[in-house]
């Protein structure tokens, strides 16, 4: 089953956590932690989304490692099988996640509003799971900025 995306603009900010160099939650964490809890499952929530098991596995620990508690708990497998969920504390970060982009979203629109005349027009009816065309690629190249410059 092809990803299904929480949002469905086709630009705009999205908010990103940091804990250092990594990322802690962002959107694509957010939408798996979302799809696990609804399907009390890792393997399920991979599916949903298009992505492998162990893609969603190193995300989930990553998720756990990055935050003070757990945010998955997981069951092993076996013959009554295994089984992931949200714990209380990971629902209170999944949602706090949630207001916090909602706010960044809020605050910086009419600057996104000005910058966003300033990209390319893409077709969304071209554009198969994806929310932008893959300007590295255009170019013949792999960028990696990290940070912004001082205008």
């Amino acid at each position: 089953m092809p990803k299904k995306p929480r949002h469905t603009a086709a630009s705009g900010p999205r908010l990103r956590v940091l804990l250092g160099a990594s990322i802690a939650i962002g959107p694509g964490k957010a939408e798996l932690l979302e799809a696990i809890g609804r399907s009390g499952s890792i393997s399920a929530a991979a599916r949903e989304m298009g992505m492998s098991y162990r893609r969603a596995w190193l995300l989930v620990e990553a998720v756990n490692a990055a935050f003070a508690e757990p945010v998955v708990a997981t069951a092993t497998g076996g013959s009554g099988g295994g089984g992931a969920q949200l714990t209380a504390f990971g629902n209170d970060v999944l949602q706090r996640y949630w207001r916090m982009e909602q706010c960044a979203t809020e605050a910086v629109a009419d600057q996104f509003a000005e910058f966003q005349a300033l990209l390319r027009p893409i077709d969304i009816a071209n554009v198969a799971g994806s929310t932008a065309p893959d300007t590295d690629k255009l170019a013949g190249k792999r960028t990696n900025i990290r940070e912004p410059k001082e205008l």
